[in-house]
């Protein structure tokens, strides 16, 4: 019956397209501007056709069960806007769209997709290129059991300067690449899977170096900050200037309950960035960053798994506190387990580094009061070596009264650099 209706619609020349539900679709082609159709129907989901999109005004999406679909390419024309925005709604889908902006508003302080206060947001299948920014390209800010799936983010960076005047701890500025692909704040129950995250212009090369003074401080408190190297500030430089991460998860204390599951990121500063509890990191291929992941500003209950570091460059993996811990939100608890590393070093940021590099690095705090790393299980992990390694220790471990406690080290293939294994006998 339910196919003799819809070719009873045909033939009549009624031009309406019928949902499971029997009730049509909408269509933003039916309407001045996709906001509009938006405005129109409340709750309902937008169909977005084929073809080019241009706004100048973000795309506001409130209410529940809201949302956007369709083969629809939107161009955001307004370099000081947004492409979309979600905000206080439960239930809402955004899928199967592309976001971008021309060249003249590539570069932005805003994000591609941001999300504030949402609850069960769902986005899918979509593709932000050329949002250049240090904004995330998908950005969630106080998100419930949000899920970012099958998304491609690229050429999300751009040059920009990091500005620590007003922190005590810095006091300085610096020129640098920075950019995020996609970023969770203060959200809990999050799922980042299967997306794509790939920057294609701003690679660590010399010649972008050169061309951008990267690294060069703009500006300089009267004080050294408290946790700057005196050479550093005597110098007037730092190496530090590739900035942003791939995916982030942040806000310590808050962040909660996120898995990170197979997720393909190329040519990042920081792979996977990590200030959050009960977090899965598993089966995520990060290849050519400079640095693979770090966990770190009280990350409690972290699990690194199954997950493949290709030509890092820094560190591959990383664990230690930062100026987010203190004695009431601790890093460790975790276990890091049956990764591959490999080709370590060979990275397009190699020779920023030098020898001191290392796959594994377990650190100090930043902060006299940072609680030391405890309790964390290093087991089943491969580095695998081509030729020479470029690296004096496989594994690094700080010392002193504030170093890491309690690691344990079992069955993993750790082939010894030009000072050895580790820069200390690792503990079984």
């Amino acid at each position: 019956m339910r196919g003799l209706h819809l070719c009873l619609l045909v033939l009549f020349g009624i031009p309406v397209l019928m949902g499971a539900d029997g009730a049509g679709e909408i269509s933003s082609a039916d309407f001045p501007s996709i906001q509009a159709a938006i405005d129109a129907h409340p709750g309902r989901m937008v169909f977005v056709p084929a073809g080019d999109h241009h706004i100048t005004e973000k795309i506001r999406l409130r209410g529940d069960r809201s949302g956007l679909y369709g083969p629809g390419r939107i161009i955001q024309e307004n370099p000081g806007q947004p492409i979309i925005e979600v905000e206080d709604a439960s239930g809402a889908v955004i899928r199967d769209l592309t976001l971008t902006r021309p060249e003249k508003a590539a570069e932005t302080d805003c994000e591609g997709l941001l999300a504030i206060r949402c609850r069960d947001l769902v986005v899918e299948n979509v593709t932000v290129v050329d949002n250049r920014s240090r904004a995330a390209s998908i950005s969630l800010r106080e998100c419930q059991d949000a899920r970012v799936s099958r998304c491609l983010v690229r050429n999300y960076m751009r040059v920009s300067i990091d500005d620590r005047t007003g922190s005590a701890d810095w006091g300085y500025a610096f020129r640098c690449t920075d950019g995020t692909g996609i970023g969770l704040s203060y959200s809990r129950g999050s799922l980042i899977e299967g997306n794509r995250v790939v920057e294609e212009r701003l690679k660590p090369t010399p010649e972008i170096k050169k061309a951008h003074g990267l690294g060069d401080f703009t500006q300089k408190n009267a004080t050294r900050g408290g946790i700057v190297n005196p050479a550093t500030w005597e110098a007037g430089y730092t190496d530090n200037w590739q900035q942003g991460s791939a995916i982030i998860v942040t806000a310590p204390k808050t962040a909660d309950l996120t898995r990170v599951l197979g997720n393909h990121i190329e040519n990042a500063a920081q792979g996977i960035d990590l200030h959050g509890d009960h977090v899965i990191v598993a089966h995520n291929i990060v290849a050519n960053a400079f640095i693979g992941m770090k966990a770190m500003h009280g990350s409690r209950n972290v699990l690194i798994t199954g997950n493949q570091f290709i030509r890092n460059s820094l560190w591959a993996i990383g664990l230690m506190p930062g100026a987010g811990a203190d004695g009431e939100n601790v890093d460790g608890g975790s276990l890091i387990a049956n990764n591959l590393i490999s080709d370590f070093g060979h990275g397009d940021a190699h020779w920023i580094w030098g020898r001191e590099r290392s796959p594994f690095k377990f650190d100090e705090g930043q902060q006299p009061d940072d609680p030391p790393l405890s309790d964390v299980l290093i087991q089943g992990n491969l580095i695998h070596v081509h030729g020479e390694p470029r690296y004096r220790y496989a594994v690094v471990i700080a010392g002193g009264p504030k170093g890491p406690r309690g690691l344990h080290f079992s069955q993993n293939v750790f082939p010894p650099g030009s000072g050895g294994v580790s820069n200390i006998d690792l503990p079984p």
